[in-house]
């Protein structure tokens, strides 16, 4: 049997986006996205708990470094960065968790590969402006990047 090489600099690793496994959907003043409204069947799971990742991100980053991984791919979500959509200044305590998990990932040695969305906008955008109907949700998107 051979053995399978990888390219020198793989970045072996997991990917997901912060509405499969974050959770706190009311938590460090994130307001509510379009993940968070639910499709209201009891079979397709909660996005407002996902696998609670916003409390257990600590025990979640050492079990990555436990199975080897080297990368972590995930979305920042931009409800928990402008609560609004819309908001002049970024939400602190959203800054602050990400800046932790980064921080966390770094000193196990696994790199933080971000994407910015992931089939969510906030909520109060969709209510407000009809989400990306309307041409000033692309400029508060830019100010989120």
């Amino acid at each position: 049997m051979t053995k399978t090489q990888f390219p020198k600099g793989f970045l072996w690793g997991a990917s997901t986006s912060a509405f499969q496994i974050e959770g706190g959907f009311d938590k460090g003043g994130k307001g509510p996205a379009t993940t968070d409204i639910g499709t209201g069947n009891p079979d397709i799971a909660d996005n407002k708990i996902a696998s609670d990742h916003y409390h257990h991100w600590k025990e979640d980053v050492k079990l990555f470094a436990e199975m080897g991984y080297k990368a972590f791919r995930t979305s920042i979500a931009w409800s928990r960065i402008y609560p609004h959509g819309d908001d002049e200044q970024p939400n602190e305590a959203g800054l602050r968790f990400y800046d932790e998990l980064f921080d966390e990932l770094l000193s196990y040695g696994i790199e933080p590969v971000i994407t910015l969305t992931h089939y969510e906008v906030p909520y109060a955008l969709v209510e407000k402006y009809n989400s990306f109907a309307d041409r000033r949700c692309v400029d508060f998107f830019e100010r989120y990047c």
